[in-house]
């Protein structure tokens, strides 16, 4: 139990000590930042025949809605959280683009099922087609078989009444 309190001691300790370097430091930091910032000296205003074309491409981002600066905020601190909030910003926006291509995606899956069902139906038309088709052949082999038979039967009819009379008219043997 004594080490608990020891211990507990020492992490509150610390954390006092810890904790007022800390905030020196990025206050210490963020002078450092503005001084540095101040000390750059303005460049000169460009003549008339030396001004750029102004730049195609993105205007600059306006700080969001959701976002307020609070009051007592260092201008660096300002300029930081401007800067961070315009980024998360811009990719909220590219994770919105990714969630309208999905939509596109799905549109686009939708349109495959679609076709898919429609030809899943010319399928099931063709093979009933094919169905259809086995049936009319199956009965014209039955009908062949069932002919050639009866052509067969006719042939061994004629044969042996060809054949009978034939011993007809064979001279009769002779009785002794």
């Amino acid at each position: 139990m004594l080490n608990f309190f020891k211990t507990n001691l020492f992490y509150q300790w610390r954390a006092e000590m810890v904790q007022p370097t800390i905030s020196q430091a990025l206050t210490d930091l963020e002078r450092e930042i503005g001084a540095a910032v101040r000390s750059i000296p303005a460049a000169p205003a460009p003549r008339p025949d030396e001004v750029a074309p102004p730049k195609e491409g993105a205007p600059p981002l306006a700080m969001p809605d959701y976002v307020e600066h609070r009051d007592g905020a260092t201008e660096i601190g300002k300029l930081s959280a401007e800067a961070m909030v315009r980024e998360f910003e811009v990719t909220a926006k590219e994770i919105e683009a990714i969630g309208a291509e999905l939509i596109e995606r799905v549109g686009q899956c939708e349109a495959m099922t679609r076709d898919a069902m429609a030809v899943t139906e010319e399928l099931k038309e063709t093979a009933a087609r094919y169905r259809d088709r086995a049936k009319r052949v199956f009965a014209e082999i039955e009908d062949c078989s069932l002919l050639t038979a009866e052509v067969r039967k006719t042939c061994t009819d004629l044969k042996e009444r060809i054949a009978a009379p034939r011993l007809a008219d064979r001279p009769k043997p002779k009785k002794r």
